[in-house]
């Protein structure tokens, strides 16, 4: 289902307290189309519409900055990087209740997604053909929508006012309910919609009762977590056995892809990719320009490494936007095992093509005088022309000795004492040491603050934009894949204890032998959707700067220089390296042991559900979840100070008694009342706040 019709009368914009969104009423302005009266929704031709509306709150996550700040910025995986992020990489005092980044967005978009939600499920019953083929599903939808909603705020606020009727005039008057009270909602509505959607979507993009299975998994497994360890206990079992309950079916109905690389290939708008059988729910993008609104999808445009200010490399449409706002942190690279585990070099980048042979560097006569220039170099010839590669970075080990630096350039390099003829990063150089936090910027990948070099994820890379400055993203999103259920039903067995640790080995081995290298396959391969360009029309001509010289996109990583297996090239299979043989896998993996030791992990337990952790950094990096699994897992406090850099920069400092939760904000304060109808004092508002706010 392509929303190319979008269809909200302003007061489904309305946040709770009567408030507009934080975007101002243009945000949804720029989004109608067609205005109606309320009576609209009181036929079902309007609820109809009203439904396939409400969708768009769907996108919101991935439109802005917030999809960054709130998800994937003051983790263990990702720093700030060129644009940095005192608030919400570091928890400066920037991160507060009047702060106009995330927090107030976030709030008054999934209100903003509620009302509509409440306004389907109060009027269907009345005003819909319950003969209708579509009425189940139509509710099921509203209820699905509404847990939602709710489901997202509590994750990032705790405990948040549970409206649950449509309003019909201003309303100034809340109270916060419990955690427990929100997640007890959430469950309901979401086993409502279980119970209503059909198993089948009716159109591509609509919600099914596979995503609400989905949910549910993941709602109790979210209950069933240390954060809400205070009050919890009598749900926890019920919970766990519900997570594997719901997560078998999603599985079963939604099989993994063969190859992890299928989930990322995207090669134009509506491409094959977006509809894999491993997708449960995706926000619906597209190259229709109709259906953009002021957003659009832009987690294209937060993860790219900086590369348009290196000498022969533009920026171009195939290489994205560098806004650069996250870099990936030591811990990233660590976690993986990068000569078995294809996942990593299926989720980053490590090369770039010329594209600007008139701009490339020459070879000095420094250089050549030095006597480490290689073979065949002239002073004044091109180190590398159109369509050589151009930048490249090595993530190799502390012990490589093949790398030093050269000269004052941070991308000059000397490899076995020859000059590197592309732009060069390094992980390590000779003679030094594991470096988690950064503080002494090993290689020159975080030679310079801010983290404008790095190896950047490849998830989100669009090749399809319209122009080289296009914010606007044509990729469908992913809300739920299966492998997160996966992953939830392995969590789930490890909870319940010692004994069911097989059961967890046997559903984390279903991804890890899918990301193992498939017997014949291409270790040196790059896939990711900047390739797209070459079915853009846009390319073709000025707008996408394109050029014989070729582009930025580039077909093969540095898979064997990284892991110092040049002319040891090979096509063997790599899944039985991958596959656990028994839980002493876990508690001996080589890949995680250091970060056991980082962490002080040393009982099995602790193991376990660190591995888990981990595995979850492997399998969905970058994919919006990372903050919120480490908050739930009471893990966040430990995690960015062993492996975040913002520890040794001095900016702020991860509070567990405040930065678990994200401040209410100060608007919706501000505009409501107490019972007996007056503004809220300083105390009241205090009271409403999350602690340290």
């Amino acid at each position: 289902m392509k929303l190319n019709r979008i269809l909200f009368a302003s007061l489904l914009a309305t946040a709770v307290g009567g408030a507009t969104t934080s975007c101002s009423s243009s945000f949804l302005d720029e989004e109608l189309t067609t205005q109606y009266s309320t009576d609209y929704f009181k036929t079902q031709d309007g609820l109809d519409d009203l439904v396939t509306g409400a969708y768009q709150k769907l996108k919101f996550k991935f439109n802005y900055i917030w999809a960054i700040q709130c998800y994937n910025m003051g983790v263990d995986e990702f720093t700030d990087a060129n644009n940095t992020g005192p608030a919400w990489n570091h928890y400066s005092s920037d991160l507060n209740s009047a702060e106009t980044g995330a927090n107030q967005p976030l709030w008054d978009n999934y209100y903003g997604l509620i009302e509509p939600a409440n306004i389907i499920i109060a009027n269907i019953p009345t005003y819909y053909d319950q003969s209708e083929s579509t009425y189940n599903t139509r509710l099921g939808e509203g209820y699905f929508l509404r847990a939602y909603g709710y489901f997202e705020l509590v994750k990032q606020f705790g405990g948040v006012p549970l409206k649950l009727n449509p309003s019909t005039g201003v309303e100034t008057y809340f109270t916060r309910a419990t955690e427990e009270e929100v997640y007890a909602q959430v469950i309901s509505d979401f086993e409502t919609a279980y119970s209503l959607l059909p198993t089948s979507a009716e159109s591509f993009g609509r919600i099914t009762k596979y995503a609400a299975a989905h949910f549910l998994a993941k709602a109790h497994l979210f209950r069933a977590s240390e954060l809400y360890s205070s009050w919890n206990s009598s749900y926890v079992s019920s919970d766990l056995d519900a997570v594997i309950k719901y997560g078998q079916e999603v599985v079963a109905a939604h099989p993994l892809c063969d190859d992890f690389v299928e989930l990322w290939d995207y090669t134009a708008a509506n491409s094959a990719n977006e509809k894999v059988s491993e997708v449960v729910l995706s926000a619906q993008f597209s190259d229709d320009q109709t259906t953009w609104g002021r957003y659009g999808n832009q987690m294209h445009l937060y993860y790219p490494s900086v590369y348009q200010d290196m000498a022969g490399t533009k920026r171009d449409i195939s290489g994205d936007r560098e806004f650069s706002y996250v870099s990936a942190t030591e811990y990233t690279m660590e976690v993986f095992d990068r000569v078995n585990d294809s996942r990593f070099w299926k989720s980053f980048i490590t090369t770039y093509g010329c594209n600007n042979t008139s701009g490339a560097p020459t070879w000095t006569d420094e250089d050549i005088a030095s006597g480490n220039a290689p073979a065949g170099a002239v002073s004044g010839g091109k180190r590398f022309e159109g369509g050589d590669l151009g930048i490249k970075y090595i993530v190799n080990d502390p012990g490589d000795t093949r790398y030093e630096a050269y000269g004052t350039a941070q991308a000059s390099v000397l490899k076995n004492g020859e000059i590197s003829a592309p732009h060069t990063f390094v992980r390590y150089f000779k003679g030094e040491s594991q470096d988690w936090n950064l503080s002494n910027h090993t290689g020159n990948y975080y030679s310079t603050i801010p983290h404008k070099r790095s190896v950047a994820l490849s998830k989100f890379r669009d090749g399809y934009r319209i122009a080289i400055a296009s914010q606007f993203g044509t990729r469908d999103a992913i809300i739920a894949r299966s492998a997160d259920d996966v992953l939830m039903i392995a969590e789930a067995y490890i909870r319940k204890g010692e004994s069911y640790y097989s059961n967890a080995i046997e559903w984390i081995n279903m991804l890890r032998e899918r990301a193992g290298y498939a017997e014949g396959e291409d270790r040196s391969k790059h896939v990711d959707g900047g390739q797209a360009y070459k079915n853009n029309s846009y390319c073709s001509g000025k707008g996408g700067g394109f050029s014989s010289d070729g582009a930025i996109y580039y077909e093969t990583n540095t898979y064997y220089e990284s892991n110092n297996m040049e002319g040891q090239e090979t096509t063997a299979s790599t899944k039985s390296a991958m596959v656990l043989n028994s839980v002493s896998d876990v508690y001996n993996s080589e890949a995680d042991q250091l970060i056991y030791d980082a962490l002080g992990c040393t009982s099995n337990a602790d193991k376990m559900m660190c591995f888990l952790l981990n595995e979850r950094t492997r399998e969905l990096i970058g994919e919006s979840q990372r903050w919120e699994d480490l908050a739930r897992t009471k893990t966040l406090d430990a995690r960015w100070h062993a492996f975040n850099d913002g520890v040794a920069r001095g900016i702020g400092e991860f509070d567990p008694d405040t930065h678990y939760y994200r401040p209410i904000p100060q608007s919706f304060l501000d505009a409501i009342t107490n019972e007996s109808g007056s503004t809220l004092s300083s105390e009241e508002k205090q009271a409403m706040q999350n602690p340290g706010y």
